[in-house]
C-alpha cells in the first residue's frame, strides 16, 4: 500500500538540484539545500514562502522572522533582507515558494465577504504565520499536480489562487492585503519600489522616489523605512550589490563590469561597499555562489 503523500515527500521527489529553481508552473518555485548556510543578503519577490523540512531564518530591522515546518513567510514587497538556512544530506531544506499577483489579491479581498479584520499593528511587508491544516492540504494540491502536465496547465493557476485565499483568511496584520490598496502607504511605496527595482543602475534621488509615491520627502523616507527597514538610499545600494553579485555569479562579469553595469562609477567604492554588504570581496562571493550553484 502506497503511503499518503506529504509536502516533504513531494518536494523530495520534485527537486534534485541546490537552491532555489522555477517548476513547470509560472510563479511556483522549488527550494532545496543540503548544507546549513549563515545568514546571507537575499531578496524575495511579493510571495508566500512554504518549508516542509528543515528551516529558514528571516533577519531584518533587528526582528527575525521562522520560516520552518509550521510556519509560512509572507512577503508584500520586494524586499532585501537577511536569511540563514539550515539542511543536511540525511534531511535535506525542501520548500515552496509561490509567487503573488496584487491583481489576484484585489479580486479576493472584494470577493471575500468575511475577511477578518487586521488585529495587528502593520509594519513591514514580511511576516511570518502558524501553517494549518487547509493551507497546507491546499499547497499539497499544488505539489501534487506538477506531476502531471494536464493538472498543472488546468489546475495549477487555480490552486494558486486558493492559496492565497486561504493565505489572506489567516493573516491577522494585512500584509498581503496591502497588495490590494494602491492608495495606501504601502501602495505608494510600491510604485517608488517598482522605479528602484527597474531603474537601479541610473542616478535616482529621494524627491523623484517621493513624487512617485506622492508623498513629502520626510513623510516619504519615514514610510519607506518603517515598511522595508531601510532607508530609500540604502535599499537602493542593496538592490545594486544584489544584482552584481547575479552578474558575476551567473553571467560572468568581472567585479568592474558588474559595478558599471549596475550604476557605480567608481569600482575601489563599489568593491569597498560590497565587502561591507557581504562581508567577503566581490571575486570571493562570487566564486563561492558559482561552487555551491546557489541562487537565491
Amino acid at each position: 500500500m502506497n503511503k499518503k503523500p506529504t509536502l516533504t515527500s513531494l518536494l523530495e521527489e520534485l527537486t534534485s538540484e541546490e537552491g532555489v529553481r522555477p517548476s513547470p508552473l509560472p510563479g511556483v518555485r522549488l527550494m532545496r539545500s543540503t548544507e546549513n548556510w549563515p545568514r546571507v543578503p537575499v531578496t524575495y519577490e511579493p510571495g508566500i514562502v512554504i518549508i516542509a523540512q528543515g528551516m529558514k531564518r528571516g533577519h531584518i530591522g533587528g526582528q527575525t522572522f521562522n520560516y520552518g515546518p509550521g510556519n509560512y513567510l509572507v512577503l508584500s514587497l520586494p524586499l532585501p533582507f537577511e536569511c540563514d538556512t539550515e539542511g543536511s544530506v540525511e534531511e535535506p531544506m525542501l520548500g515552496v515558494a509561490i509567487s503573488v499577483n496584487p491583481a489576484i489579491v484585489a479580486e479576493l479581498v472584494m470577493e471575500i465577504r468575511n475577511l477578518p479584520p487586521v488585529t495587528e499593528p502593520q509594519t513591514l511587508a514580511l511576516r511570518s504565520y502558524p501553517l494549518d491544516g487547509e493551507l497546507s492540504d491546499t499547497v499539497l494540491r499544488l505539489l501534487l499536480c506538477l506531476r502531471n502536465d494536464d493538472d498543472m496547465r488546468v489546475l495549477g493557476p487555480q490552486i494558486i489562487r486558493e492559496v492565497i485565499y486561504r493565505a489572506l483568511l489567516r493573516e491577522r496584520s494585512g500584509t498581503l492585503r496591502a497588495l490590494a490598496t494602491p492608495h495606501s502607504h504601502f501602495g505608494q511605496i510600491r510604485r517608488a519600489l517598482s522605479r528602484m527595482h527597474a531603474d537601479y543602475a541610473k542616478a535616482v534621488d529621494i524627491s523623484t522616489l517621493a513624487a512617485d509615491a506622492g508623498m513629502s520627502v520626510s513623510t516619504f523616507h519615514s514610510h519607506f523605512k518603517a515598511v522595508t527597514s531601510s532607508p530609500p538610499l540604502q535599499y537602493l545600494k542593496n538592490i545594486r550589490l544584489q544584482k552584481a553579485r547575479m552578474l558575476m555569479a551567473h553571467d560572468g562579469f568581472t567585479a568592474s563590469t558588474a559595478a558599471r553595469e549596475v550604476g557605480y562609477e567608481s569600482a575601489s567604492q563599489f568593491s569597498r561597499e560590497f565587502k561591507r554588504y557581504f562581508g567577503n570581496t566581490p571575486a570571493a562571493v562570487a566564486e563561492e555562489m558559482r561552487s555551491a550553484m546557489i541562487r537565491l
